[in-house]
């Protein structure tokens, strides 16, 4: 799963929400690291709906302008999950590796 679909998946798990609040709601789990922008949410989207991991909840006009609404699914709360779990694996692996490096290991340039 890419990191753009999981921070999707947990936008919407929070709620229905339409293109540009998950634009928003990206960014703002993502502390900024991932602006999305309107293609490549939409490319996300058909991928995740395809996948089932998303439905299209409804619509509606605002200012003129049609907003389709999203919802997570049951599946897509669950790859949620499961891809959490796997990042918080590889997290404690990190961990442990870089708790165990020698002290003796040096930064290449730096003096000996």
């Amino acid at each position: 799963m890419t990191t753009q679909s999981y921070l999707i998946l947990l936008a919407l798990a929070g709620g229905r929400s339409h293109g540009y609040a998950l634009i928003q709601l990206v960014k703002e789990l993502s502390q900024g690291q991932v602006t999305l922008g309107a293609g490549t949410l939409y490319g996300n989207l058909d991928r995740l709906l395809a996948a089932g991991f998303v439905e299209s909840v409804g619509e509606e006009t605002v200012g003129g302008r049609a907003r389709r609404y999203y919802m997570i699914t049951g599946d897509g709360e669950q790859a949620a999950r499961g891809e959490t779990a796997r990042l918080a694996q590889m997290a404690e692996k990190a961990k442990r590796v870089l708790g165990n490096l020698s002290p003796r290991i040096r930064i290449q340039g730096s003096p000996a």
